[in-house]
């Protein structure tokens, strides 16, 4: 059931944003140089203006694999005088889908700086420094970069603070759970924040826009955005399906096409960069749609448990013990829960909608995952945990190590 509460949503976030300001004496944004973080640090820098409270603190963790058109839209930013920035680039761990034998890649890692898609930047506050946090770790996790940042942020202010985050609840249903959970620990009871550690706080100011919201906010307030959105509208690229990152995450591969289009330049540095940049690239906007979406063909004479039994022999150890393992959970499950399929009849396949659907198992759907390197298995009704990206991390450090 729908509750309207009688306000338009720019005016509802800026009452948040006010809100903020009102509770917190320091807080920065998560400014990404997308659409949503961007406009959010609009709203953000022209209610400080408001308040006499500018520069606004803002994080940019740059990837290095990024559009030139995000870059230049970050610095824009930076030159308005009107954000302080922490522009990190430092050498993070970032996943790597489109290969199984280099599973993640590390951004502005000094030993590959001479393939590095671009320079350091050198603009007011880029941190390249290992040495800056005592924290840092070469090589760690984004997630755990952004948690121990916000807890050494705090530590430096010395007081609570807040975190502005341009999330929005209809991207994606991970999101719509972020925003929605009513047992999380918040800020005074406010649904649109997060505790995420003592005194620090995550707030979602625009998690009620849709994406017409945010285009309609930068026309009417004439606010600057990035120009790669100006490009995809021309290569034909829906509005739903506008988005930027770190372009080798398992969903973000869907749209590593588009910087041969977008930013040849861009692209050919991609592919020197990171290894499988090219395959994924090509079998993400085939006929196939191998790793995008869900069709492909079986090669003549296999079954689809047969193929994911190929699959499996071909991939580098770690890997294939910790598909292996998932698998095997999986049938496990589909034989105590539901006893009409034991391990031996499992079909090769099934009803296409009830396997996209999750409500029957297959060999087919086990292949799916294996071929499209689906590593949390998500198409086996797996997710992501901590135990479970340490474990991947320490597989393949070790592996690496065995070279």
């Amino acid at each position: 059931m729908k509750h309207y509460l009688g306000i338009d949503v720019y005016s509802a976030a800026c009452e948040r944003i006010d809100y903020i300001f009102s509770h917190f004496k320091h807080f920065y944004v998560s400014f990404s140089g997308g659409k949503d973080s961007g406009a959010l640090l609009n709203l953000t820098i022209q209610k400080a203006e408001e308040l006499n409270r500018l520069p606004v603190d803002v994080l940019i963790v740059d990837f290095e694999a990024q559009y030139q058109n995000t870059i230049d839209f970050i610095t824009r930013m930076v030159k308005t005088g009107k954000i302080n920035p922490y522009w990190i680039c430092l050498p993070i761990s970032l996943r790597n889908a489109a290969s199984q034998f280099q599973p993640k890649w590390c951004c502005w890692d000094k030993d590959y700086n001479s393939k590095w898609v671009r320079e350091i930047p050198i603009q007011p506050g880029v941190i390249s420094d290992i040495n800056y946090f005592p924290f840092f770790k070469i090589g760690m996790e984004f997630e755990e970069f952004v948690i121990e940042f916000a807890k050494w942020y705090q530590k430096q202010k010395e007081s609570p603070v807040g975190i502005l985050i341009g999330i929005r609840a209809d991207e994606s249903l991970n999101r719509y759970r972020t925003i929605k959970n009513k047992h999380k620990a918040k800020f005074l009871e406010i649904q649109w924040s997060t505790k995420l550690e003592d005194k620090v706080y995550s707030f979602y100011p625009i998690y009620d826009w849709k994406t017409k919201d945010v285009w309609i906010a930068n026309g009417k307030k004439q606010w600057d955005y990035n120009r790669t959105y100006d490009l995809m509208q021309k290569a034909g690229v829906s509005l739903s399906q506008q988005r930027l990152c770190q372009p080798f995450g398992d969903d973000q591969r869907k749209g590593l096409w588009l910087y041969q289009i977008l930013e040849p330049n861009t692209w050919q540095k991609l592919v020197e960069r990171v290894e499988g940049c090219n395959f994924g690239a090509r079998y993400s906007k085939t006929q196939g749609h191998i790793l995008g979406y869900y069709r492909f063909d079986l090669p003549p004479g296999y079954t689809f448990r047969q193929y994911s039994k190929y699959l499996l022999n071909t991939m580098p150890p770690p890997l294939a013990n910790h598909y292996r393992e998932r698998i095997f959970k999986f049938l496990m499950w589909w034989r105590h829960n539901r006893k009409s399929f034991g391990i031996k009849k499992i079909p090769d396949y099934a009803n296409v909608k009830l396997e996209n659907s999750k409500k029957v198992p297959s060999w087919r759907r086990i292949c799916k995952v294996l071929i499209k390197n689906d590593y949390w298995c998500r198409g086996l009704s797996f997710g992501q945990t901590k135990s479970l990206t340490e474990h991947y991390k320490t597989l393949y450090e070790n592996y690496l190590r065995k070279e």
